[in-house]
C-alpha cells in the first residue's frame, strides 16, 4: 500500500510532553463499532463487559541511551535490541566517526566495542567486564524518551517513574509500552469489580517500534525484531476467555502484535518464546484479539498502519481529525482510544 495514504497532520501543541496526572485522569476516545464516544480513561470499566480480559506488557523500560567518546569524537548510542548476555544491538549517532573494532567510553567505568555494523547503520555493542549489562546502563545511561518529546525538553528524574507502567517487572524494552502507562491500581479494582480480568505476556519495545515507515510503499518496509514471550498458563487463560463468549483486549499495540504472532489459523493461541517482526496493515485478519486500547500514533507509522488495519482506514482517519479538532493529546504521555470493531 502506499505508505503516504498513512499521512496527516498534527499540530506541534497536541503533543503532550507530561503524562496525564492522576494516569486515569487521560481522555478515552472510544471506538465501538460505528459509534464514537468522548470519555476519561477511569470510564473503561462500563466500556467493557463481564468476562473480557485485558492483556498488559510486562517489560520494563531500561535506561538505555548512553554517551560517550571514541577518542575525541562523540557517539551516542540507542540500543534497541539484546543480541547476547552482553551485546546489544544500537542505533547509533554520529556513526561516521565509529568503525568496526573501535571501544566507545560511556563514563563511570563503562565501555562497549563496536561491531557487525548492519545495513540500517545499527552496531552491535559488546560490554567490556562481568557486570550484568543491566547494573552498568544504570550507572551511564539515561531513560529512552521517544525524539518527539526529547527534543523539547530534557529527560529527568520524573521520567523514571512516568516512563514506567504499574505493570513493569522483566527489564529489556527500551521503549514503553504506553497504552499501559494509564493504569493504576485503583482503576485495575473497579476493572475487577466489573468483572473484567486482567493478564500479562512480556514483548521488549524496540526504538524501531515507533520510527516512521520511509519506504514510499509498505511492501518495501522491514521491522525490526523484538523478542517476546507468552507462557503456558497465559495461553491458555486467554482461549479459555474467548471460549467462554468474554473478548481479549490487548492494551497497546506490543501485547497485540506478540497475541497475533502466537495465535494460529485456527484462531488458538499457543506459547510463544522467540522474535517477532510481524507488521500489520490493512487486509490482514486478526485471530487472536477482538479490541485494543492503545494511544494515538505517527504519521506514516506502522502503529497508525496497525490501528488502521484494525478498525478501517477511513475509519481512524476520521477518529483522528477528531481527535486533533477537540484537542486530545498525542504519543507516548498523551491520551488513549479504546478501538472495539
Amino acid at each position: 500500500m502506499d505508505v503516504g495514504l498513512f499521512d496527516f497532520e498534527l499540530p506541534p501543541e497536541r503533543i503532550a510532553l507530561r503524562p496525564a496526572s492522576p494516569r486515569d485522569s487521560a481522555r478515552l476516545l472510544v471506538l465501538d463499532g460505528a459509534e464514537t464516544r468522548d470519555l476519561l480513561v477511569s470510564d473503561l470499566p462500563g466500556q467493557l463487559r463481564a468476562g473480557d480480559c485485558l492483556v498488559f506488557n510486562d517489560t520494563r523500560v531500561i535506561p538505555a541511551q548512553l554517551e560517550g567518546l571514541r577518542g575525541e569524537a562523540k557517539i551516542g548510542a540507542t540500543l534497541h535490541k539484546r543480541e547476547g548476555p552482553r551485546r546489544w544491538r544500537a542505533f547509533i549517532r554520529n556513526a561516521k566517526r565509529l568503525r568496526e573494532g573501535d571501544t566507545i567510553d560511556f563514563g563511570a567505568g563503562v565501555s562497549a566495542t563496536a561491531s557487525d555494523r548492519a545495513e540500517d547503520g545499527s552496531f552491535a555493542l559488546d560490554f567490556a567486564g562481568d557486570e550484568p549489562v543491566e547494573l552498568l546502563l544504570e550507572r551511564c545511561g539515561r531513560m529512552p524518551l521517544p525524539p518527539y518529546i526529547a527534543s523539547k525538553r530534557g529527560t529527568d528524574e520524573r521520567d523514571a517513574e512516568d516512563y514506567q507502567t504499574m505493570f513493569a517487572a522483566d527489564p529489556g524494552a527500551v521503549a514503553a509500552p504506553t497504552a499501559a502507562l494509564h493504569f493504576t491500581p485503583g482503576l485495575i479494582e473497579s476493572l475487577q469489580a466489573a468483572g473484567v480480568a486482567h493478564t500479562t505476556l512480556t514483548l521488549h519495545v524496540g526504538a524501531g517500534t515507533f520510527l516512521p515507515v520511509k519506504a514510499e510503499d509498505t511492501d518495501d518496509h522491514k521491522m525490526h525484531a523484538e523478542w517476546g514471550r507468552i507462557d503456558a498458563g497465559t495461553a491458555d487463560r486467554l482461549n479459555a476467555v474467548r471460549a467462554g463468549g468474554g473478548r481479549v483486549i490487548a492494551v497497546g499495540t506490543t501485547s497485540l502484535r506478540l497475541i497475533e504472532s502466537a495465535c494460529s489459523e485456527d484462531g488458538v493461541i499457543r506459547p510463544f518464546e522467540g522474535d517477532t517482526a510481524i507488521f500489520i496493515t490493512p487486509g490482514y485478519r486478526f485471530r487472536g484479539i477482538d479490541g485494543l486500547i492503545t494511544n494515538f500514533h505517527l504519521p506514516k507509522s506502522t502503529l497508525f498502519m496497525l490501528v488502521s488495519a484494525l478498525m478501517g482506514l477511513e475509519r481512524m482517519q476520521a477518529a483522528y481529525r477528531h481527535a486533533i479538532d477537540t484537542k486530545y493529546r498525542f504519543y507516548s504521555y498523551g491520551d488513549a482510544s479504546l478501538l472495539l470493531p
